[in-house]
């Protein structure tokens, strides 16, 4: 029923036949969106990286320095790579000491120390082929 209590007319337009026109909003279709991905910054390397890549280690309310790798625990974190390099940095360099500003006890250390001992030993990086022209350089110079 319209304002004056008459019923619509046939001839006028209905809200659907309106909108369809050739100016008129088109319904997107929904984009699968993209997910948020956290990221997190080693603290040896400082590279930034996916936090699922990292390993957090946490200084709990109690002070104790533990690993933590369900990145639930509650305390101050710090992230570093699964790298032994970025453990060594940041166990003999001072790094964790120096994030966490505490000292890391003998029994902290020693629990990370054994983690670090666990990881994998790096891959050296391939090196490039040495070239034609590189090669018969070093030869004439021999």
């Amino acid at each position: 029923m319209t304002a004056d209590g008459t019923p619509p007319s046939a001839s006028a337009p209905s809200k659907a036949s309106a909108q369809s026109g050739p100016g008129a909003p088109r319904k997107r279709k929904p984009q699968p969106r993209q997910r948020h991905i956290p990221q997190r910054t080693c603290i040896a390397c400082k590279q930034v990286r996916p936090k699922r890549e990292l390993i957090r280690v946490v200084r709990t309310p109690a002070g104790h320095i533990e690993l933590d790798p369900t990145s639930k625990k509650s305390g101050r974190g710090a992230y570093i790579c699964a790298r032994r390099s970025c453990w060594e940095l940041a166990l003999n360099k001072g790094k964790l000491d120096r994030e966490f500003e505490t000292t890391l006890t003998p029994e902290d250390r020693a629990a990370l120390e054994a983690y670090y001992a666990s990881l994998p030993p790096e891959q050296p990086t391939p090196a490039t082929k040495p070239t034609a022209r590189q090669t018969s350089k070093r030869m004439s110079s021999e």
